[in-house]
């Protein structure tokens, strides 16, 4: 990728994330990324081809992060990192994943499969715990996430810190 076309991605990430995808217009993109408009259509063809470069990129970010879980085979630890994943994320990451968030509210758009591997993951390590209901703690932990995930990116008053320890402590990893 050259530096023009990451310039323009990362400038349609800050203003997708920032002002809304249906708000941003191409022509927006293009004066902050400092590039002409028609360089963004030779590129990405249009602004949907835009977007979905950055989802692609979303995509690739999210293996990354769950690659180190996934792999792991002690059951408290897949639980340990998949809590501590949450408040890992560096500030100036914030933008590309608060794009994540608001394009499923947006544009509805979830993409439940690259949550799959998480999942099963999450789910046998309860499983291996002796949980009771281990799919459906997989699922509580991610809503949890989810609900912390949202409320930190949108600059809510939100203790990392304690939230952290007490997921850590109910979880006893």
């Amino acid at each position: 990728m050259t530096e023009k076309q990451e310039n323009i991605l990362e400038a349609a990430l800050r203003l997708f994330a920032s002002e809304g995808y249906n708000a941003t217009s191409t022509k927006k993109v293009a004066i902050e990324a400092g590039v002409s408009e028609g360089l963004i259509f030779r590129h990405f063809g249009n602004k949907e081809g835009l977007l979905q470069a950055i989802l692609n990129l979303g995509k690739e970010r999210f293996h990354k992060v769950y690659a180190n879980i996934v792999l792991q085979s002690d059951p408290k630890e897949v639980i340990k990192k998949a809590i501590l994943m949450l408040f890992e994320v560096p500030e100036e990451e914030y933008a590309f994943w608060k794009l994540q968030f608001k394009l499923k509210w947006e544009l509805e758009l979830v993409d439940h499969e690259k949550m799959a591997p998480l999942l099963l993951s999450l789910s046998n390590a309860f499983k291996e715990l002796g949980y009771s209901n281990p799919e459906m703690e997989a699922k509580l932990l991610l809503h949890i996430h989810d609900g912390l995930a949202t409320a930190i990116l949108m600059g809510r008053n939100v203790d990392k810190e304690k939230m952290k320890d007490f997921l850590l402590e109910k979880y006893n990893v």
